[in-house]
């Protein structure tokens, strides 16, 4: 794992906005198609208003969320409003995007087909994430029914969540999915995440699930 401060939020904004462009870039070098995963929650916000901007050939470019709430896309809590509003805007709306939700009772009903899109964007060529204090990550929460299933070697591509402390169902990439993306970046902000970080490293993914995913991933960290 790497490790990197920076002065403020914004700086890291801008920061971490070039650094994803330039993977997605390169990779378009030399792949037809290149797959981004990202995650919502307002962390990532910043980011994605830079990196929305940024001249690439977005057409050739596969976004989906790490993780997604089983609503409705126009509701106050979906991760693809969110998405739409931040980061599916100005040059990048010319991205095609994978949602992980259709407008059924639950994921269940639908897994296969919310899986089929994204085969083809596999293994993921560069991964955002955000992660909470509570060290999850995606939707891999401490306790939730379905962590088990998401945290196994041999994990589907998509798992459902619930919790009690979680208000919807959710569905999430598994962390099989996620610890085997190409580039793994987490952007985080604030001492109680920084510690949370550092916690994570001496626990288990079932009591700290971002642990999962450590491996060759790099941490970028800003104060609030």
């Amino acid at each position: 794992m790497k490790f990197i401060e920076y002065a403020d939020a914004d700086m890291m904004a801008i920061d971490v906005a070039n650094i994803l462009a330039g993977e997605l870039e390169n990779t378009l070098f030399h792949e037809e198609r290149v797959s981004f995963a990202v995650p919502g929650g307002e962390t990532p916000g910043p980011v994605f208003d830079n990196l929305c901007a940024v001249d690439l050939d977005w057409s050739r470019v596969d976004v989906f969320l790490t993780d997604e709430r089983w609503l409705p896309e126009d509701h106050p809590r979906s991760n693809t409003r969110f998405l739409r509003q931040r980061l599916l805007t100005d040059k990048a709306a010319a991205a095609v995007y994978h949602p992980l939700y259709v407008p059924t009772e639950k994921p269940e009903d639908v897994l296969a087909e919310l899986e089929s899109s994204l085969v083809s964007c596999q293994p993921i060529s560069v991964l955002l994430l955000g992660m909470g204090a509570d060290m999850h990550c995606a939707s891999l929460l401490p306790g939730a029914e379905g962590l088990v299933d998401a945290l196994a070697v041999d994990a589907p591509l998509l798992v459902p969540i619930r919790s009690p402390d979680a208000a919807e169902t959710r569905v999430t990439l598994s962390a099989r999915v996620l610890d085997s993306a190409v580039s793994k970046h987490l952007v985080i902000t604030g001492r109680r995440k920084r510690d949370a970080i550092e916690r994570g490293m001496h626990l288990p993914p079932d009591e700290a699930p971002i642990a999962a995913v450590m491996d060759g991933l790099t941490v970028h960290w800003a104060p609030e």
